[in-house]
């Protein structure tokens, strides 16, 4: 049976989505292309009709990621004025939601630390991102009306990745959600919201 190129690109984000998970979950040198494509309903046979390799499989799987969370930023700010949008995603991704989502979430406190030892696809995927994501911060406090934007949205997403990864990194529970409170009434203040 033939299928058409929607089954094929349906297949791939399919793959891509549990792909993505696992890195967050396992770490991207931990991921097994067997897991993967089992968990996405698949044989392992499958995967080469759609990655080069494992590396292309991992490179994909964070420009996948960062479609996420695009589209989670759509979900937080479509609708809200500047300042409502911007509070409204500070509080998702400061919350105990998101930082306790060891299979979703945003890419960058999980790759970080992993991304000098992946390939150089992957890096430039993760910059782009990256960058998109800043481009996004940036946006929003241009339209706020906020000098140099694009030098405070870096300082902005400093801050939440680094709150988000000490959040999860803290063993005792209230400690950790003393950071992601501490840290969110801190970037409100300093931002107005």
């Amino acid at each position: 049976m033939r299928y058409g190129p929607e089954h094929k690109q349906k297949t791939r984000k399919r793959v891509l989505t549990e792909a993505a998970r696992a890195i967050r979950e396992q770490g991207p040198h931990q991921v097994g292309v067997a897991s993967v494509m089992s968990k996405a309903g698949l044989t392992q046979g499958g995967f080469y009709a759609h990655f080069a390799s494992k590396e292309d499989l991992v490179a994909s799987a964070i420009e996948h990621m960062f479609g996420e969370s695009a589209q989670r930023w759509a979900e937080v700010t479509d609708g809200r004025t500047p300042q409502q949008g911007l509070s409204a995603y500070v509080d998702f991704y400061l919350s105990r939601a998101h930082r306790d989502a060891r299979g979703a979430g945003c890419p960058l406190p999980f790759l970080a630390p992993d991304l000098p030892r992946l390939s150089e696809d992957a890096r430039r995927r993760f910059a782009e991102g990256m960058g998109r994501l800043r481009d996004r911060l940036a946006g929003q406090l241009a339209l706020m009306g906020r000098d140099g934007p694009a030098a405070e949205a870096s300082s902005l997403l400093s801050e939440l990745v680094g709150a988000l990864s000490l959040a999860r990194a803290e063993i005792d529970p209230a400690q950790s959600d003393a950071i992601l409170e501490r840290s969110k009434a801190a970037v409100k203040r300093r931002f107005g919201l």
